[in-house]
């Protein structure tokens, strides 16, 4: 539907990919095909390869192809959720006596997937530091298909190399996939650092706007591709039409949104880093960070997720989200309005009691494109009265 080359720079990729004007009206946005079948010409006679919109939809294949234009693909899918999308991408991968390696810091719908679905039609998972690619060598086995990373890592922004930890898979001969939904395609291109499938859930900074549910895979291998056309189709769990079209919106202003969730998060991390309360701050962006060397290299920017811990424990940390007020207490993340949450209480509930559990006096931010004066004001009080140890302005 598209010239997917009319330019190498992200930001005109994001605006022109898939986004071919209308043929019929000229419409300069691509229509919602709200149709589930398609007129044949004849038996056989496709017009453009349609025929059901399970099979394909043409909102569905120009969201399709502005994704693979984005993370510097050759295919992109796009599913109903984030986890359709992983589980599309498993059941191509894995057969049973198939092993993973997951890292230790994985999103909590990630992990149940692979603990209470995917385990038991006997594919066995264990679980490793990626940020170590030495840790992650030592977890492979010679039955190892798949290397999960997500990086930055959620919620506890870890980060990992992804090029060394492709170096790990491509001698253990298993693929190496990517949870890029942290950093998004502007931010960080796994595909050019050597990994095989990318991973979003769109409902997040692809989408942008809190109002849609997606998740897409993308990948440069073309063979691969076809198979996970075929499982996508053979399984059913795509995008509709309103929620592709939702999410080629939000993906056109994706660069100008993620430069300033990364400004805000680097002004809102630095006053953390300064309060009395905060125990500690979690963001690849602070020299301290320890994967602050890796992240430089290989994104862009660092990203609107922040987690922080605070003294006092798990209803101290309760108590911070329940207080603020221009962070709305809520799950999820991405979108232009700042969220708050307890992971271990809402997000992470599911890795309670696992290697995978998280301190119970952690809060995660996303950081949203707010002024962010109104952003440090909340947390400050949210916090409560004890001043930060140094005054901050927001530069």
């Amino acid at each position: 539907m598209s010239d997917r080359h009319i330019s190498q720079h992200f930001e005109t990729l994001a605006i022109h990919a898939g986004n071919t004007a209308d043929p019929l009206t000229g419409a300069v946005v691509p229509p919602i095909y709200q149709v589930s079948t398609y007129k044949q010409d004849g038996v056989g006679g496709l017009r453009g390869g349609y025929e059901y919109s399970r099979s394909a939809n043409p909102t569905r294949t120009a969201l399709e192809e502005n994704l693979a234009a984005l993370e510097g693909g050759s295919r992109g899918l796009a599913f109903a959720s984030g986890l359709a999308a992983e589980d599309c991408l498993l059941r191509t991968l894995l057969s049973p006596g198939d092993h993973v390696v997951i890292p230790n810091d994985a999103y909590g719908g990630t992990f149940r997937l692979f603990a209470k679905v995917v385990a038991r039609w006997g594919v066995e998972w264990s679980v490793a530091d990626t940020g170590d690619p030495s840790a992650v060598r030592a977890a492979v086995t010679p039955q190892t298909k798949v290397v999960w990373v997500e990086t930055p890592s959620n919620p506890l922004l870890g980060i990992t190399d992804i090029a060394a930890v492709a170096q790990v898979a491509r001698d253990a001969g298993a693929r190496l996939v990517v949870d890029n939904t942290f950093a998004t395609p502007y931010l960080q291109q796994p595909l050019a650092l050597g990994a095989d499938v990318v991973v979003h859930s769109l409902t997040k900074y692809m989408g942008g706007h809190s109002d849609v549910v997606g998740g897409a895979l993308i990948t440069g291998d073309a063979e691969l591709g076809e198979e996970l056309a075929f499982h996508q189709n053979a399984m059913g769990a795509v995008a509709g039409p309103f929620d592709s079209w939702l999410v080629l919106r939000g993906t056109k202003t994706l660069s100008v949104r993620m430069d300033r969730h990364s400004e805000n998060a680097t002004k809102v991390a630095d006053m953390l880093t300064r309060h009395a309360r905060v125990t500690s701050v979690l963001y690849p962006g602070l020299p301290e960070h320890p994967g602050h060397e890796v992240a430089a290299k290989q994104m862009r920017a660092f990203g609107g997720m922040i987690s922080f811990r605070v003294t006092g424990g798990e209803e101290a940390a309760v108590e911070v989200c329940n207080r603020a007020k221009v962070f709305t207490l809520g799950e999820s993340l991405g979108g232009v309005e700042s969220l708050i949450e307890h992971p271990g209480r809402m997000t992470h509930a599911s890795v309670a009691g696992s290697a995978l559990e998280v301190p119970a006096d952690l809060v995660r931010l996303s950081v949203g494109i707010e002024n962010v004066d109104d952003l440090l004001e909340d947390l400050q009080q949210a916090l409560g009265q004890t001043a930060p140890r140094a005054v901050v302005t927001s530069r």
